[in-house]
């Protein structure tokens, strides 16, 4: 079903809060979803490669980058939302083998119902809890894998664990990257420690971001590449230079960590809670 005809506010209530589904007013066949008034997905059902929010197109650069273009990925999603970036990874690598994983099983039905997957995607939802279904995958099964998880519009604490990126490294092939989606405010005390973290698990590693986030100025999306090998550093600069809203790439993650100790479970905490006024103008 490539495109779907035209509809008003769809309303439902999942296990997570009620989910909104907006059809975008500048793109007939594209919609938003919301749960509990906070944008969490956007997609455009005849063009799933149209990104609409800037920290998901820094995702999907990096994700072009990592390999030849339309080379298929074993990829691993933790956090479904509308399914973004598997429909992008489906259009432009077509062949992918792509798993996801949502906790809340009736927003995953919703969004199969209200905005279908193509016929041909190979992308299998799971629903279960992120951390409990990585501990229980095998080893180096996965190139690729995006941790783009929240609960209401904070990342749950059990997920910011170094305990966590261990388990993200271990089923990570030799070659593969771990693509993460930060969200933080001033002072950024917990993306730093969140760069601290993933780096004692996967040390090679590199963030993009407005430039205004980075120097603590405003609360946003810090999207952060890590791996066993290092990323493509000069593409990455490239299309985070050249992109809508341009972001900054930063490589010396030791001096933006300033310090900070990797998280362990005993003391791990859950995102810092957006502004109230954050998503005035994201819809």
């Amino acid at each position: 079903m490539a495109q779907r005809k035209r509809s008003e506010r769809q309303v439902e209530t999942v296990a997570s809060g009620v989910a909104e589904l907006l059809p975008d007013p500048d793109r007939d066949t594209a919609y938003t979803l919301l749960l509990d008034g906070a944008p969490q997905s956007h997609v455009d059902l005849a063009d799933p490669t149209h990104l609409q929010f800037e920290y998901v197109r820094r995702m999907a650069a990096a994700i072009d980058l990592l390999a030849p273009p339309g080379q298929p990925l074993r990829a691993l999603h933790l956090g479904g939302g509308a399914l973004t970036i598997p429909r992008y990874i489906a259009t432009t690598r077509p062949g992918s083998a792509q798993r996801v994983v949502e906790i809340d099983g009736p927003l995953v039905e919703f969004v199969r119902r209200a905005l279908p997957l193509p016929a041909k995607a190979n992308i299998r939802v799971r629903v279960g809890d992120a951390r409990a279904e990585v501990e229980g995958m095998r080893d180096a099964g996965y190139d690729l894998i995006v941790l783009d998880v929240f609960a209401g519009a904070r990342t749950p604490a059990h997920l910011t664990s170094v305990e966590f990126a261990r388990e993200l490294a271990r089923v990570l092939g030799p070659g593969g990257h771990l693509v993460v989606n930060i969200t933080d405010g001033p002072p950024l005390r917990h993306a730093r420690a969140q760069v601290a973290t993933l780096r004692a698990a996967l040390p090679e590693a590199c963030l993009i971001a407005d430039a205004s986030v980075l120097r603590g100025r405003r609360f946003g999306n810090l999207v952060v590449i890590a791996g066993h090998t290092p990323p493509p550093v000069a593409g990455l600069a490239r299309r985070a230079a050249g992109d809508w809203f341009p972001g900054r790439l930063e490589t010396d993650l030791e001096r933006f960590a300033g310090g900070a100790a990797p998280v362990t479970d005993s003391v791990a905490v859950a995102s810092p809670t957006p502004p109230a006024t954050l998503f005035g103008n994201r819809v």
